[in-house]
């Protein structure tokens, strides 16, 4: 799912700033980051229409038909030359291809959890991931957490818990949705290059296994792209619409927002995710979570207040 994602390094190219509002906002940038969050909210919908195919084949078609969308972007902007210079500079094409490896994970995860019936945990694991990223920095960067953040750091490892306990196991689906989106963001802000040339660089070092996997897949007579059901090709072609359009949308829009304003708008698309898993695809909302996502949701509203006075200080 580019699912939310935290705002680009400095050095990101982008179209030029729009001029912000008073607040510091600017409206197109809001505009830009509102609709990737509502794709990424509707998501669920278009990869449950695909719940029959397999999660690998969805992920391989997802990086082969976001490839064309990545390069015609690239050479609307003139950035190829970035590109160009990336795949000849071996440090970047080892980050590139960490974070390539990272979010080809993070999308099966997402793909299989939507078809299997656990959509509700993919909502989890992405309202977990501002409070694991604050923790990561603190962890691997060194730094400070204020009270309130670890409090609803705390929120949320006792919210998991409980989940634990009720299940007899962790809710893997969501901690690996957290984990692999929270290593892939952290990594994605130490690549110097922009985000458009970023998500270009990616699905391209990934399009030749995903093209070995749909020609092998084809040879044995197992794929669903042109078996002459025209519905599965449109939606598999499709899928690479629905995965590169909201990852350039949010990369641009985040820009011309401040950091306050894209982490109120990170909780859209979790939000979505849980309201379609309860009321559309009526996944059963028991006991245990009925009291572990309240928790998440306190531990969030805690962690923004502490943004917020973090900011003031």
């Amino acid at each position: 799912m580019r699912n939310p994602i935290p705002a680009p390094p400095s050095s990101a190219i982008s179209p030029p700033k729009p001029p912000a509002t008073a607040g510091g906002d600017s409206l197109a940038g809001f505009l830009y980051a509102l609709t990737a969050y509502l794709i990424w909210g509707f998501l669920p919908l278009y990869m449950k229409a695909l719940a029959h195919v397999p999660p690998i084949e969805v992920i391989a078609h997802r990086v082969l038909w976001s490839l064309p969308i990545a390069m015609a972007v690239l050479i609307w902007r003139r950035r190829t030359s970035d590109l160009r210079a990336a795949l000849r500079n071996p440090r970047m094409l080892r980050m590139g291809a960490a974070t390539a490896a990272l979010i080809s994970v993070n999308w099966g995860i997402y793909v299989w959890a939507i078809g299997s019936g656990q959509a509700m945990e993919a909502a989890l694991g992405y309202y977990i991931n501002p409070l694991f990223s604050v923790f990561l920095g603190r962890i691997l960067l060194g730094e400070r957490l204020l009270p309130l953040q670890w409090v609803a750091i705390g929120l949320a490892a006792v919210a998991v818990g409980v989940l634990t306990l009720a299940s007899g196991t962790l809710p893997l689906v969501g901690l690996g949705l957290t984990v692999t989106w929270g290593l892939y963001a952290y990594l994605k802000k130490s690549l110097p290059i922009g985000p458009n040339q970023g998500f270009a660089l990616e699905v391209l070092l990934l399009a030749p296994f995903a093209l070995g996997f749909v020609l092998w897949q084809g040879l044995q007579g197992q794929a669903h792209f042109l078996d002459g059901q025209g519905h599965d090709t449109l939606l598999l072609m499709g899928s690479g619409v629905i995965t590169a359009v909201p990852l350039m949308l949010y990369a641009n829009g985040a820009k011309g927002l401040r950091l306050s304003t894209i982490a109120m708008m990170q909780y859209i698309a979790p939000t979505m995710i849980f309201l379609t898993a309860l009321f559309l695809f009526g996944e059963p909302f028991g006991q245990a979570r009925a009291i572990a996502f309240p928790m998440i949701w306190a531990a969030l509203a805690i962690f923004t207040a502490a943004m917020f006075m973090g900011r003031k200080r």
